[in-house]
């Protein structure tokens, strides 16, 4: 199995995770607000939030990107909108044989979570 960690934002590589208090309790660096900002900008794109969800609520918590192609562009936009989503560090990817299946970093969801929640 080739990985494709040469390929992974550093966001997903060993180490903290920038970010993020609640957006209600404190106020966000120049550095994690551009971050997340980036995480936002990409997933505000329709054809990449659903490919975002599909692979978020796939049953073996990845997806093979024929599972997930039917969002109603070729396959070259599919593989263009992932790419753009693994750049920001919201998904990583594994090469096995011809297929790359891709997951939904825990700790990046973490990090959406924790910038949204309401401070208490």
């Amino acid at each position: 199995m080739a990985n494709l960690s040469a390929l992974e934002p550093p966001l997903l590589r060993d180490g903290p995770l920038p970010c993020c208090p609640p957006v209600t309790s404190a106020e966000l660096s120049e550095v994690d607000a551009a971050i997340m900002a980036g995480m936002f900008k990409a997933l505000g794109d329709p054809v990449r939030l659903r490919l975002f969800s599909k692979i978020a609520s796939h049953a073996s918590e990845e997806a093979c990107v024929y599972d997930i192609q039917d969002v109603g562009v070729s396959q070259p936009t599919v593989s263009h909108h992932l790419k753009k989503l693994r750049e920001v560090g919201l998904l990583s990817c594994e090469r096995r044989g011809t297929w790359v299946y891709y997951r939904v970093e825990p700790r990046i969801l973490e990090a959406l979570s924790a910038l949204l929640a309401t401070a208490h």
